[in-house]
């Protein structure tokens, strides 16, 4: 699956940022649900539009979104 089949950005649609198709639902929610420990049940629960294929395509959008970035290593404060 190609994540690019169900996630868009249309500047018209929560101000461009990345959405499920055809919904809006912005990618980061998807994410920060999963982050909070939603299973998909709950979130399918709660969102009834979305399917599993949107969201591990909103998971695979921001592995890819996250590969492609350049990061610098960051020390550990101290204490």
């Amino acid at each position: 699956m190609d994540w690019r089949d169900r996630i868009e950005t249309n500047p018209e649609v929560l101000a461009g940022k990345p959405a499920i198709r055809g919904t809006r639902i912005a990618v980061e929610m998807v994410l920060g649900w999963l982050g909070q420990g939603w299973t998909s049940d709950q979130i399918f629960e709660a969102y009834p539009q979305l399917t599993q294929q949107d969201v591990q395509a909103a998971i695979a959008f921001a592995a890819e979104v996250v590969r492609e970035e350049r990061y610098a290593a960051m020390g550990k404060a101290a204490a």
